[in-house]
Formats: C-alpha cells, structure tokens, sequence
C-alpha cells in the first residue's frame, strides 16, 4: 500500500464512465486490484432510500461503471451494504433502498448482481487496536476482494465521512446503534472505525465527488457540486485528500487524529502524493463543514481550554436534536437508531420526545429521520464563539 491518490474532474455523472476508467487506467489498470473470475463486493454508501440527486448515497452512475469495468474481465460484482442504525437489515428493506437509490437500475445496466443475504457472522480480529471481534455482513466475508465506493459529504458526529467511514456499513443495520452506545465518545469510535477498516482492507477506493454533501450531513445536509473522482488503495490517504479539499482541518477529523496516536499514515497532505489534478486548483474555499464544528472562533488557538470548557459545559457547547413536533410522524426510526433508548414515541400524539439526559449527542436520530424531523438546538456559548 502506498499514499499515492487519483484525482479526476468529473463536472457530470453523464461522464462518470469514460473519466473512471481514465481514473483506473491512471492507478495501472483494473488488473492490479481484481483478477479473472473473482467475486468482487462493491461496498457502497446506501445511508437510506434517498434519491441519487440528494448526495445521500453513492451515485449509482458510478457503481455501474466500475462493474462494467470488472465485467470486462470476467469479474463478478455484488453490491452491498448494510444501511443505517435506525433500519432493519431484512430483505424487504434492502429492495426499497436499492429501487430508491438507483442500485436496482444500476445492477440491471452493468450486469452487477445485488445483495440480498442478510445474514451477518462474528468474527475475531486479535490486531485492532480497540475492538477485538466484529460483526460483518456475510456476503463481504464470502467475497474475494472489497471495493470501497464511498461519498464525500460531511457528518454531524465523525466531521467527515469518506473512505474510513463507509466500512461501517458492514455492520448489520440494527447492530450499529450498540457501537454507538458503547462509544459515543469521538476518539473511541474512531479507533473502532479504524480497526474496522484495517479488517475490511479494500483493494480499492473510489470516492464519489461529483457531488458531495455539505452543512449537517450525512443525510440533513446540502448537495454541494465538487466535480470530481477520487481514487486510493490507501482509505487515509484518500480522507486526508477528501479532507483538504473540504477545508476540514486535521484538529476536526476525529479519524485523523485517532490515526496520528497510533501511528498511521499518512495524517498529513504533505506525505500524500497526488497524481492528476492540482490540489491548489479543487480546494473548495466556502464548503460548509457541520455546524457543531468550532472552526474560525477568533479566539486563538485554545484547543486545551475549549476541550476543558466543552467537558465542563456540554449542554452549552453541544448541539442538542429536538423533535420537530409538526413534522414528525411517529415512524420509530429515531426511536429504532438511539443506541442508548433516549427517545421513546407516542403513537397517539404521533410524535416522538428525547430524553436529555440520556442523550449522548451521536445525532444518529438526526441522522436517521425520514422526515428531516430532528433538528439541531445549540447553546448559548456555541453561538457566541460561532457568531
């Protein structure tokens, strides 16, 4: 593994095919990652049934491309994923996701098969750092090889969801939330999403670009034009690119620095190599990171006294959801997603309540809410360094 990353303009998902196979041909080839009758899973970004056009989950313009590529060299392809922590893992699940985000469509033009198997099986990983077992999705255990196809967006409780974070998917949907509760610290998830990608090891990562997310992701926030294709056999690698060129600095990117204390590299731009376009020419300046980041404070560089302070005054610091009372309809995904049974639901009064002081700030019913029902209350001292 090396810490070269790819990176190709890409303004249209018309385009997609012709620049990805540009992008692959750059890498060496689509021989160097998959070889004549392997079983490839393409382990894709499917938060929740959403439309293609909401950035939510990995267009399927590029999933279609890549099995078409592997095709061509009698690979098999699946593609796979285990969507969100508020949604059963079921068949019956899986086949409205894949209509509603275009995998169905996708499998059908390029000859890729879909997943339908939703068993999951415990496995040992004595090396990681934090979590020692996992549980995985059966169809990446049964595959040859994995393909990360990932998408840039932004996310309310890891910063940044790229390459390191799309393994978490292969979760089985309802086991997630027991991550979350058992580390809803940052740092703490971020050695387990570590640990996670170094057992999943991709041969290959693919970064969906084109458009990407931005503001209060990875399903609240705004579809923003980046217009490209990014490319790594190095998951790191690719986030600190995906990284620089949304303006997240490393101090906000809770892998990142997870990373830099277990000695993983590369942490720093310095240390990738970047082949194709300029890094200087695809920096997007106004890219709208997560409102519960505490970037441009005027203050200085305090980040020992605002970890002191936000410890001491979470409630003030912290982004707190609340139910929006007219938009929800008592669906139960939040109530379903909360790894700590914070929020119960009244199914007369056809709202759902959060009980503070159990919330942990994961934001996965943020995150999970069909309706965009959750919203986001900030405290007094979080407008004042933000204002």
């Amino acid at each position: 593994m090396d810490n070269k990353v790819y990176i190709v303009k890409c303004l249209d998902y018309n385009d997609v095919e012709n620049k990805l196979l540009e992008l692959i041909e750059m890498m060496g080839g689509i021989e160097l990652f998959a070889a004549k009758g392997e079983k490839i899973a393409l382990k894709v970004n499917l938060l929740k049934s959403a439309k293609p056009d909401s950035a939510i989950t990995t267009h399927p313009s590029i999933v279609s491309a890549i099995a078409k590529i592997l095709n061509k060299i009698n690979v098999e392809s699946l593609i796979i994923d285990s969507p969100g922590a508020g949604y059963k893992y079921n068949e019956k699940m899986l086949h409205k996701t894949y209509r509603e985000t275009g995998m169905l469509e996708a499998a059908k033009e390029s000859g890729s098969k879909l997943n339908f198997d939703c068993s999951f099986r415990t496995v040992s990983y004595p090396e990681g750092r934090l979590v020692k077992r996992f549980e995985v999705i059966s169809p990446i255990l049964d595959s040859d090889g994995v393909f990360n196809l990932c998408k840039m967006k932004t996310h309310l409780f890891m910063r940044m969801t790229g390459a390191v974070k799309n393994n978490f998917g292969v979760i089985p949907g309802l086991t997630k939330p027991g991550y979350h509760a058992k580390l809803h610290d940052t740092s703490h998830f971020a050695n387990m999403l570590l640990d996670l990608a170094q057992y999943v090891a991709p041969r290959l990562n693919i970064m969906d670009a084109v458009v990407g997310m931005e503001g209060d992701g990875p399903n609240s926030g705004t579809p923003k034009k980046v217009g490209l294709l990014i490319a790594s056999n190095n998951q790191l690698a690719l986030d600190v690119v995906a990284g620089e060129i949304m303006g997240l600095s490393r101090r906000n990117n809770p892998v990142l620095l997870a990373a830099e204390q277990r000695g993983l590299r590369p942490i720093y731009i310095k240390d990738v190599k970047i082949i194709g376009e300029s890094l200087s020419g695809i920096k997007i300046l106004d890219y709208k990171l997560p409102t519960n980041i505490f970037e441009g404070t005027g203050m200085g560089p305090l980040p020992l006294v605002l970890n002191i302070l936000k410890f001491l005054f979470k409630d003030a610091f912290s982004a707190k959801p609340v139910i929006n009372k007219k938009a929800c309809i008592a669906c139960k995904a939040c109530y379903e997603a909360c790894p700590v049974k914070a929020i119960s639901v009244d199914e007369q009064l056809k709202a759902a309540f959060i009980d503070e002081k159990k919330c942990i700030r994961c934001y996965c019913c943020h995150e999970m809410c069909p309706e965009d029902a959750v919203d986001l209350k900030y405290g007094l001292l979080h407008k004042l360094l933000n204002s």
